[in-house]
């Protein structure tokens, strides 16, 4: 089946329902996604959105921007952040306005709470940032806006997983989907489509990402052409549940909550004296490892130190029932730990992606040869390059909230002055191939989905995780080359036409052991230890040799291919990293 619209939006979280809604203000457009969108992983984002109110503390966006910049280990490109700074505060009212329930001051403001690595004056002090619904923020986010584009009658394609992207050179005209409740392929046709699919932490064995974050936008345009931007840097939340992944947010912190080893001591005092249980998320991460690595972790069940505690008990019950109700909530379910009277296991997480795809600043994909006509990511899955290194904590749904608008209200105004798309017959021969060749492998002695699964979260979580160096990495890269080849030979069980979540669970798969490499290969390359990217043989950051960001292509072989583009640091000039 063939469908048309102005514009399509491939992934139903903050992202791309932001631009969903100012895009159908002025056109026809429509949701797909592999979701309901309410099921979208903005939902899981608990602690807060960042913007500089100055509701409980004095504050200003310029502060707010630097903070990003020096966070991201300058690696951010200045312009992007100031927008994002800047554009955050109107961002977060208009949310207001439609309709999201913020947590209140007693004067009956939005309410706002510290955050790592936010600070005012550039450095001088923590500063109270994140706004904030309880811990359920993230939630409160995608109903506002769900509810806004029912009323803008956006059309919704539920339990449809896009699968190839349909590009005419430096023009992209369309997508092709796969539907799940059928298993049929549909080609939907758009003057201009917008990736929001998310982030693909589900390549690290422990991670704080849903089932569903396997990176479907970026594999997709990696393998039809566009490098993909900064893909070594992923960040690990330094308090996931131990040995589950899913997230402390970063809240408990701001509350008050502190981390200790197993000798009861508060270690963020050696590592960030200023900032200390509130230090940007990679250095909190790294300090836990450290604790671990020199004996100061916390025994686990398999008789190895592998964790710390963080421990809100000084906080109270009622602190704890009214600031953190959903984290006491999980805590009791899945550890039988009620916060308000014992202290969190936690260990580092795989959580967020801080490369993806190349936009500008109104989300148009970019390359080096120019803008692709049509074109646009925003959210998780692309890069602006408004996180570099390391994203601060909050600055995710800023991202989402900011860029998604700015990009919704670029496409907006795109779709008016162009022509109906061009896609020309047998444009889903591509993906259709390739999809029956899966079906195709039933029944033959090949590869098992869930053993190349096990073995690609294994070697990334061993070999390309806080720490790195280049013969893991190496070993990691030699690994994934050998799944990619695997791959072919992948044998599914399920010959039903209908509801073959097996079908979709091998594209996910394919599309993560992509994203695998070319984030392997990218951090194999830097050499040089920059926020997220920690290397044990390359500890010092190199600016003379490597500030800039890093573009890598896929070849058809699964070999990567890299070339380089400048930071922006047109504001304010690299500086050592201290808190």
């Amino acid at each position: 089946m063939t469908y048309e619209f102005d514009a399509v939006i491939v992934g139903g979280g903050g992202a791309g329902l932001y631009a969903a809604l100012e895009a159908s203000k002025s056109s026809k457009t429509a949701v797909v996604s592999k979701l309901y969108p309410m099921r979208s992983h903005t939902g899981a984002a608990q602690g807060g959105i960042g913007a500089a109110l100055g509701n409980v503390d004095d504050d200003k966006p310029e502060w707010h921007a630097f903070d990003t910049v020096k966070g991201g280990d300058y690696l951010v490109d200045q312009e992007a952040a100031r927008i994002l700074a800047e554009e955050a505060v109107q961002a977060v009212y208009d949310l207001e306005n439609r309709g999201l329930p913020f947590s209140r001051t007693p004067e009956g403001r939005i309410d706002q709470r510290r955050f790592g690595g936010h600070t005012s004056n550039f450095g001088e002090k923590a500063v109270k940032r994140s706004c904030y619904a309880a811990d359920r923020t993230g939630h409160m986010i995608l109903q506002t806006l769900y509810q806004q584009c029912i009323k803008n009658e956006v059309r919704f394609y539920d339990e449809f997983q896009v699968v190839d992207v349909i590009m005419d050179g430096d023009t992209c005209h369309g997508i092709i989907a796969f539907e799940l409740a059928t298993g049929e392929l549909h080609v939907f046709k758009a003057k201009a489509v917008l990736f929001a699919t998310g982030g693909f932490g589900r390549m690290f064995k422990v991670t704080s990402n849903a089932h569903a974050n396997t990176g479907d936008g970026p594999a997709i345009l990696a393998r039809a052409g566009i490098p993909l931007e900064d893909m070594e840097f992923y960040q690990f939340h330094p308090t996931g549940i131990r040995g589950m992944g899913i997230l402390i947010t970063e809240g408990v912190r701001g509350e008050g909550g502190i981390l200790r080893n197993s000798n009861g001591e508060r270690f963020m005092e050696k590592y960030a004296p200023t900032l200390l249980d509130l230090a940007p998320r990679d250095m909190v991460s790294r300090a836990i490892m450290t604790e671990v690595l020199e004996g100061r972790g916390i025994r686990g069940d398999g008789r190895i130190d592998d964790h710390v505690y963080l421990d809100a008990t000084h906080l109270g019950r009622e602190t704890v029932e009214l600031k953190i109700p959903d984290i006491q909530d999980f805590c009791k379910t899945y550890l039988a730990v009620d916060p308000a009277e014992q202290p969190m296991p936690v260990q580092p997480t795989a959580h967020y992606a801080m490369g993806g795809i190349p936009t500008d600043l109104n989300g148009r994909v970019v390359t080096a040869s120019g803008v692709c006509n049509g074109l646009y990511a925003a959210g998780e899955c692309a890069c602006v390059s408004v996180h570099g290194a390391n994203r601060l904590g909050t600055n995710s749904l800023v991202d989402l909230i900011v860029y998604g608008r700015r990009s919704g209200r670029h496409i907006a105004e795109f779709v008016k002055s162009t022509d109906s798309p061009k896609v020309p017959s047998g444009a889903d021969e591509r993906a259709r191939s390739h999809v029956e060749r899966i079906r195709a492998n039933r029944g033959k002695n090949g590869a098992h989905p869930g053993e190349l699964y096990a073995r690609m979260q294994a070697t990334m979580m061993t070999n390309v995780g806080v720490y790195r160096d280049a013969g893991e990495m190496q070993q990691a890269i030699r690994d994934l080359q050998r799944l990619r080849e695997e791959f072919a030979t992948i044998t599914p069980q399920d010959d039903t036409t209908n509801f073959n979540a097996e079908v979709l669970g091998l594209l996910e798969l394919e599309n993560l052991i992509d994203l695998s490499i070319i984030t392997a290969a990218s951090a194999l390359n830097r050499t040089e230890s920059r926020g997220a990217h920690s290397r044990r043989d390359y500890p010092d950051r190199l600016d003379d040799e490597w500030l800039k960001h890093t573009m890598a292509h896929l070849g058809d072989d699964g070999s990567v291919s890299i070339d380089y583009k400048p930071v922006d640091t047109s504001i304010w000039k690299p500086q050592p990293r201290v808190y």
